[in-house]
């Protein structure tokens, strides 16, 4: 049983009373196996397992933990507990309430967001501090959404910007037209999921008996009053003060800090035993994180005896020359590929490192970066896919048009409001069957508002004369959409390509058969074609052919990777959906893990390399400026090196030739005693 197989400190905190819990689980110290022993402790004790609520920070975890629950107890008992992220779990509940919303990845909206910012005039200007732009102020937003106390978003702008006052009432108002046409659509991101579970729980109550919560330490403010309104009973929260990394998404340390003064009778347990690293390894982890202020007393217990390699920092002259030699150690290492990590903090760190391990012919797999799920090429299938599901989808619709040469986002939503009027209400109806008696479906019912920056943006209608050669179908070429004044032939060319592809997807359902149509039809041929050669488009504008070939070939195996995706799905709904929910934890590919600090939590190899610890880089003083700071780097180093089971070099470079940059190591490189005090420091 899973309890077995825990040590004293797992079993007290595993078969604790019920109340209010807070585990304080360092790295490797057996979270895991814990919060299993407690669900099993639970169930062995009577609690239902539907009366059992889980929240993890991915839902690749919870899975996990719900698999090994069901080692022991079967799975019919195992799935019936309600498992998952905040978010996944909010979007189950939604579904079971039958509250109507289609659901859109975390940046997906931004597009809607910033065509709505973008046509707004700032008359009035202040000549210390211009506005936001579009994209700025969405993720300002969205951290709004995450980390507020109760104000409203112009106030909490002053106060973290007050020289932009002046525009807080244009600010304002593009969130509330963007709040209206998500409600008139049915959109809902991550943050919507939560604040419309917040309304939900007001009005029902869930009969939760216990309530267990993973990286706790992550919580943010949303997500704590969220798990406030299921009013829990009991509480088991594991997670650790050190490795809280989330600031910049809302996430507040004082959240576990405070835990024992929040919760009447709470509790503490601390698990102190370290299964994952080697002696070493810890103990310049902790050298460093002692540096930030102790929150919960823990000394942690070292149980491997097996291998004790000391780490090893590795100094360089020149940034490239460090990527060049650490490519060249993994070349003659004796890990296995997939049991080295190289982490960094910065992007630009990944792209030298990942060009130098090409060159050296090591495959890599990079996860922290832009997601399987975000690319184009990928982006476009899904899309194609919502509108089956939902024909007046106008996210996906701009995504997918704003692809067309001359098209872009602005010209694609003037052509879906140009659909919905045509239809009636129903785009496709608008593309196959339009309104006869609708001459001009641009026309602009915009009304002028100086101080809030709207202006009137009427469109003169074009002619669609221009398009009498392009051999469209007769009840295409006479669709009012044509007449947009900026519509060029090759735009109305690609518009075409979309009305036949979504024509021959009417008569297909199942998601195998439909990704297989989209992938297949010769609009997504041109889209892999204009991707391969913008990909492959050198400096001088000339295309390198063997580039060209290498993007088509990673395109095509992507295309595979959905593909077989969506075998396992009958319904395309479910196939969406989970490709929305779960799409930020997916990498791609087979080699070694290049992994941002972000995308490394949680995981463990055996040989870890921590690059590009220069001051300035790591910790990155440029985010820290910007609201971050040096104890939150810290907890991103502590994080970094103890994913290192048996191997871990630290390695920075005193100059960058292509920035004509010097640096400095890393003081954390000091604290851990690897860099020796200046004569000034002692």
């Amino acid at each position: 049983m899973p309890l077995s197989n825990l040590n004293k400190e797992q079993l007290s905190a595993a078969t604790c009373d019920r109340g209010y819990n807070l585990i304080i689980a360092s790295a490797g110290t057996g979270k895991t196996s814990t919060i299993v022993g407690r669900i099993a402790n639970l169930i062995n004790n009577g609690t239902k397992p539907e009366e059992i609520l889980l929240l993890t920070f991915t839902n690749k975890a919870a899975a996990e933990m719900v698999a090994r629950v069901a080692k022991f107890f079967g799975k019919d008992i195992a799935k019936q507990i309600m498992a998952g992220t905040f978010h996944s779990v909010s979007y189950k509940l939604l579904k079971q309430l039958e509250v109507n919303i289609t659901l859109k990845q975390p940046n997906e909206l931004k597009t809607l967001f910033k065509s709505l910012y973008e046509k707004r005039v700032f008359y009035d200007r202040d000549d210390e501090a211009n506005p936001y732009d579009g994209g700025y102020l969405y993720d300002l937003y969205s951290l709004f959404l995450n980390s507020n106390n109760g104000e409203g978003f112009g106030e909490w702008i002053r106060e973290k910007n007050p020289a932009h006052e002046l525009y807080t009432a244009i600010y304002e108002d593009v969130v509330i037209e963007f709040n209206e046409l998500k409600i008139k659509y049915g959109y809902a991101n991550f943050d919507d999921l939560l604040t419309i579970m917040l309304e939900n729980q007001k009005e029902k109550e869930f009969d939760f008996k216990e309530i267990l919560v993973d990286e706790y330490q992550d919580t943010n403010p949303l997500q704590g009053r969220l798990l406030d309104g299921f009013k829990p009973k009991s509480l088991f929260c594991v997670g650790d003060y050190d490795q809280s990394i989330y600031a910049f998404n809302g996430s507040d340390i004082g959240i576990i800090s405070t835990f024992s003064t929040r919760y009447n009778s709470a509790n503490v347990f601390t698990l102190r035993k370290n299964y994952r690293s080697t002696r070493p390894i810890l103990e310049l982890a902790t050298k460093v994180i002692e540096h930030n202020e102790r929150v919960y007393e823990k000394n942690l217990e070292v149980m491997r005896t097996d291998t004790t390699i000391k780490p090893k920092l590795l100094e360089f002259t020149e940034l490239f020359q460090q990527y060049h030699h650490i490519s060249d150690l993994i070349s003659k290492s004796s890990s296995p590929h997939s049991e080295i990590a190289i982490i960094f903090r910065n992007n630009s760190s990944a792209d030298g490192i990942e060009a130098n391990l090409r060159e050296y012919g090591i495959p890599a797999k990079r996860k922290g970066g832009m997601s399987f799920f975000d690319s184009v090429e990928i982006k476009f299938v899904l899309d194609v896919l919502v509108m089956q599901l939902s024909h007046n989808d106008m996210m996906a619709f701009i995504h997918v048009l704003e692809h067309g040469k001359g098209i872009g986002k602005a010209i694609a939503k003037d052509i879906f409001d140009a659909l919905i009027k045509l239809g009636s209400g129903d785009m496709f109806k608008g593309l196959f069957h339009p309104d006869a008696n609708i001459n001009n479906p641009y026309e602009s019912n915009k009304v002028k508002n100086i101080q809030l920056g709207l202006f009137d943006d009427f469109l003169e209608l074009g002619s669609i004369s221009k398009f009498k050669d392009c051999n469209f179908e007769e009840a295409f070429l006479s669709n009012p959409i044509l007449k947009h004044p900026k519509l060029s032939v090759d735009g109305a060319k690609y518009i075409y390509d979309f009305y036949l592809l979504i024509k021959h997807l009417r008569r297909t359902k199942n998601p195998d058969s439909l990704v297989t149509s989209i992938t297949s039809s010769m609009m997504y041929s041109k889209i892999k074609e204009s991707l391969a050669i913008k990909r492959a488009t050198q400096k001088d504008g000339t295309i390198n052919a063997i580039q060209k070939a290498k993007a088509l070939a990673k395109i095509n195996r992507k295309v595979m990777l959905l593909k077989n995706l969506s075998r396992n799905f009958h319904d395309l709904s479910k196939f969406v959906n989970s490709m929305i929910l779960g799409g930020s934890e997916m990498s791609e590919g087979d080699g070694v893990n290049l992994l941002s600090v972000h995308a490394s939590k949680g995981l463990e190899f055996k040989e870890v390399y921590v690059i590009d610890l220069m001051d300035g880089r790591f910790p990155n003083r440029k985010l820290m400026s910007k609201g971050g700071s040096l104890e939150e780097e810290r907890r991103l180093f502590y994080v970094a090196v103890t994913r290192a089971k048996d191997i871990l070099y630290l390695s920075y470079a005193k100059y960058d030739k292509v920035k004509r940059m010097d640096f400095i190591h890393s003081p954390f490189l000091k604290e851990a005693g690897l860099v020796a005090k200046t004569s000034e420091e002692n």
